[in-house]
């Protein structure tokens, strides 16, 4: 590809980036789809469970505040490529350990996956969001509707593969072929990569991440992000075991549960964009936490598994366009997208991946499906922020 970007380079770069995000979504949902399967194996309980999860956790939130200064170095494409190899080789490293029954193995493994998602997780989101400036349309929540539908994916080859009794190991080891292949291979199409300059002497300095945490605009998308993406993240992990714990649901049925909330997310999604494109981010954003605490509600105070997944179909709808919105919000200014995406993704995922652990070990007290009645402030609080998700205007 060369420096120019043309019609056919941008078509390129938008199906490689959306293919990026669908297999992102399915190695995340090869592992939270069979989370009870792991509790099984280690015989651990939920709070356990959420000491692992704080593992992945951790590593991404090492990870995440330097991932803009690394795109700025060595461009999206070849950090794709480092943080796919890296969450590969950690999915190896997670299958060999509940192999062989270690919880430490398993633990210092999910660190690594933890820093290679989130690597991967802030150059997709700043790949995209190059092509959507470029595209001038909203396009984000469809990169993110493939994540979801790679999650999908992931949850019904879980579920299927829980039903038929293939052990996780080797489930995990043929999602990390897949991976190394894919973080590969389709970074190559993305956007040219321009290096970050040396300024020449006396010539200001390009804005460094650190001032983009100074930034009151991008603090308080961080604080929405932070409190839509806990409704997302606590989803993701915690819908299976609270099926299986709270209903009595077989652990297939928890994973077909799992299922309809990511495809419920990744439809809304995909037809979201033409909703923010009408509405704007600001109404589309109060109208999805709206439903992500009604659906949230129906979920834990179902009395059976049809009304729980009803619950978990409407939860999905008002988790799905939070963070794509986060994103572009983010991205507004294209000088410093690196940064602020970097700031928002940081904050997001503090939710995203620390929440759902706290929530497991509340769980113990409480039972899961009742412990997830605490994500409602958060809700509420990214309800009430909205308003800095507002585009910037031009002056």
């Amino acid at each position: 590809m060369t420096g120019t970007t043309t019609a056919a380079s941008l078509k390129a770069a938008a199906a490689a980036t959306f293919l990026v995000f669908g297999i992102n979504g399915l190695v995340f949902a090869s592992w939270a789809a069979r989370i009870p399967a792991v509790t099984e194996i280690l015989q651990i309980s939920s709070g356990q469970m959420g000491t692992l999860l704080l593992c992945v956790a951790v590593g991404s939130l090492i990870a995440l505040p330097t991932a803009g200064a690394v795109v700025g170095r060595i461009g999206t494409a070849n950090t794709v490529r480092a943080a796919g190899i890296l969450a590969a080789a950690a999915g190896v490293g997670i299958a060999l350990s509940l192999n062989a029954g270690s919880i430490a193995g398993t633990a210092v493994s999910l660190f690594f996956f933890g820093i290679g998602i989130g690597l991967w997780d802030v150059s997709q989101n700043i790949e995209g969001a190059d092509v959507e400036h470029r595209l001038g349309r909203t396009i984000m929540p469809q990169f993110h509707a493939a994540f979801s539908g790679g999650a999908f994916v992931g949850a019904l080859v879980g579920a299927g593969l829980s039903t038929l009794g293939v052990g996780l190991a080797a489930h995990l080891l043929v999602i990390a072929v897949i991976v190394a292949a894919a973080a590969l291979m389709a970074p190559r199409y993305f956007l040219p990569h321009v290096p970050a300059a040396v300024p020449a002497e006396g010539a200001a300095k390009p804005p460094r991440a650190v001032s983009a945490w100074r930034d009151g605009r991008t603090l308080l998308i961080g604080a929405v992000v932070l409190g839509a993406t806990l409704t997302e993240g606590a989803g993701n992990d915690w819908i299976a075991k609270a099926a299986v714990d709270g209903l009595g649901a077989e652990q297939s049925a928890g994973a077909l549960l799992f299922a309809v909330f990511v495809l419920a997310m990744t439809a809304m999604r995909f037809f979201g964009g033409r909703a923010i494109d009408v509405y704007g981010r600001v109404a589309v954003l109060r109208a999805s936490m709206a439903a992500a605490a009604a659906g949230l509600g129906l979920f834990v105070l179902a009395g059976n598994l049809w009304l729980a997944t009803a619950g978990a179909a409407l939860w999905g709808v008002g988790a799905a366009l939070a963070f794509p919105m986060g994103m572009s919000a983010a991205a507004d200014d294209p000088k410093h997208a690196a940064a602020r995406v970097s700031v928002v993704s940081t904050i997001g995922y503090v939710a995203f991946l620390a929440g759902p652990p706290l929530l497991g070990y509340l769980g113990d007290l409480t039972g899961i499906r009742l412990a997830l009645l605490a994500i409602g402030a958060p809700i509420l609080g990214a309800l009430l922020l909205a308003g800095a998700a507002r585009p910037l205007r031009a002056s």
